[in-house]
């Protein structure tokens, strides 16, 4: 009897031990697998800083049609901007539209860096900009822009704006007219001066300002559903291939992309009561050149009258309007040369008399 209960002893101490030993061992393991996350998950951290540091303070540099360009990071606002510049010469600000981004301006850039210093932001939100929770409207986007013009140097600028950019190069140039000498509205009408003929704009208007729900519906499918976007829209919709709908779709699905995009519309209330309020007070002195496609498939073809041009006329007193031909939405895409001479030929003139017509080519 004393024998078996010396050898259940035995075996229990030898059990505990080795439970002890395998607890030890796990916690031994455990440390080392602890500390080893650590340090990679410092070392994962460390290299993104210094990817961020590099893009921020370093010239990255890449070439269109062999104009040399780079990339920058610039912070306002309390914000950090990503944009692009190159070329030399007087400065030309390009800002892009939605739902793309300073890759916009791909086919424009190298034309003009040639005799002017191209300047190209991502708007805050879009592209490789921070992608705050606030702060979209017209006046916000504008001082960001502002902000970077002024860190960059330049006390005047030519100024250039696609559909939502259109809005921020219109509340950059009410804010600061003396800053800018010459302005281009492309393809968007503004809030708060929507012909009736359009009633209250195209449907996206209404969805994109709807709290939440665009983003929860088109998860997933970001894809497919800004494509509608870049080939319905298009008079010629091969000009926007499917690696250009990649480039941009990759940071539009991107956390934060797509609602960052429908903040701007979300902020077109206070857009329409802002541009009220400004074009009661004073229009735009500076010459403003109006640029807009022919045809637009996705709303039937031609739309009635000349909306871009119509409302900017309500914010500026001296504007020329160009129907672009041959051209949808994506003006700077479809027809580059036409934009390019456009652009050239405006910016290159001395004419500052007040006029105001239609000009259809």
């Amino acid at each position: 009897m004393n024998e078996k209960i010396n050898s259940s002893s035995s075996d229990l101490q030898t059990n505990v031990t080795a439970i002890t030993s395998l607890t030890i061992f796990i916690i031994i393991v455990t440390g080392i697998l602890f500390v080893s996350s650590l340090i990679l998950s410092q070392n994962y951290t460390a290299i993104a800083q210094q990817q961020e540091q590099a893009l921020a303070s370093k010239d990255i540099s890449f070439d269109i049609d062999n104009v040399t360009f780079s990339h920058h990071m610039a912070s306002v606002n309390g914000i950090q901007l990503h944009y692009v510049i190159g070329g030399h010469g007087n400065p030309i600000v390009l800002i892009h539209g939605w739902p793309q981004t300073w890759y916009e301006w791909r086919h424009v850039m190298p034309a003009l860096a040639k005799n002017y210093t191209v300047i190209v932001p991502d708007l805050r939100g879009l592209g490789d900009s921070s992608k705050p929770l606030t702060g979209y409207d017209g006046k916000t986007t504008a001082d960001d822009i502002y902000q970077l013009v002024s860190q960059l140097g330049f006390k005047q600028i030519f100024l250039v704006g696609h559909d939502i950019g259109a809005q921020t190069a219109y509340s950059y140039a009410a804010a600061h007219p003396n800053n800018v000498s010459k302005l281009v509205i492309m393809d968007f009408i503004f809030p708060g001066f929507i012909p009736a003929s359009l009633g209250t704009g195209p449907w996206w208007f209404a969805f994109h300002q709807t709290p939440d729900i665009p983003e929860t519906l088109v998860q997933g499918k970001e894809k497919e559903y800004l494509t509608w976007f870049y080939k319905g829209l298009a008079y010629n919709p091969s000009a926007i291939t499917q690696t250009d709908i990649d480039e941009f779709v990759s940071h539009y699905s991107a956390p934060g992309g797509m609602q960052a995009g429908f903040e701007y519309y979300r902020s077109f209330p206070q857009d329409a009561k802002d541009n009220k309020e400004l074009a009661a007070t004073a229009k735009l002195p500076m010459p403003v050149l109006v640029l807009a496609g022919a045809i637009y498939p996705a709303l039937g073809g031609q739309l009635p009258g000349t909306p871009t041009l119509s409302s900017t006329q309500s914010l500026a007193s001296n504007v020329r309007g160009v129907i672009v031909p041959l051209s949808g939405h994506w003006t700077p895409e479809e027809r580059p040369d036409f934009v390019i001479n456009e652009l050239a030929n405006f910016f290159g003139s001395s004419n500052n008399n007040n006029t105001t017509n239609t000009v259809t080519k």
